[in-house]
């Protein structure tokens, strides 16, 4: 017979603050999404189709850190893996940030997709998802 163990902490700080953060970031860049819609619309004269992909790319984004934050509160394991590659990408946005001049936003986006990474492999993460 085996033994079933019982988890304390069905649902553990550090996956709740990951999933509040996830969401926070898809809200943030749906914000981004609806600026450049505007932008779009209003701008005098543009590389149409840059301009619409680049739209659909924050877009698409917003929508994959949302639907990620969800599937990791309902505790799908299958989420983290995307979720931390899509942390990592903040690592060379912020870079480039830093590079261009953008030092004040570039180093607390490293920061968020760092911290967030780390809340994603933590211990009580990684058994809460059943890892």
């Amino acid at each position: 017979m085996s033994r079933v163990t019982i988890d304390s902490d069905p649902n553990p700080t550090t996956l709740a603050w990951a999933v509040r953060l996830l969401r926070a970031e898809a809200v943030a860049l749906g914000l981004v999404a609806v600026w450049l819609v505007w932008a779009d619309l209003t701008a005098d004269t543009t590389d149409l189709p840059s301009a619409l992909l680049v739209t659909a790319f924050a877009v698409g984004g917003a929508a994959a850190l949302w639907a990620l934050g969800g599937a990791l509160g309902r505790r799908r394991a299958g989420a983290r893996a995307p979720a931390i590659v899509l942390e990592l990408m903040l690592l060379p946005v912020g870079w480039y940030m830093i590079q261009g001049g953008l030092g004040w936003l570039g180093v607390p986006l490293m920061a968020l997709g760092l911290g967030v990474g780390a809340l994603l492999v933590s211990p009580p993460t990684t058994r809460a998802l059943g890892f």
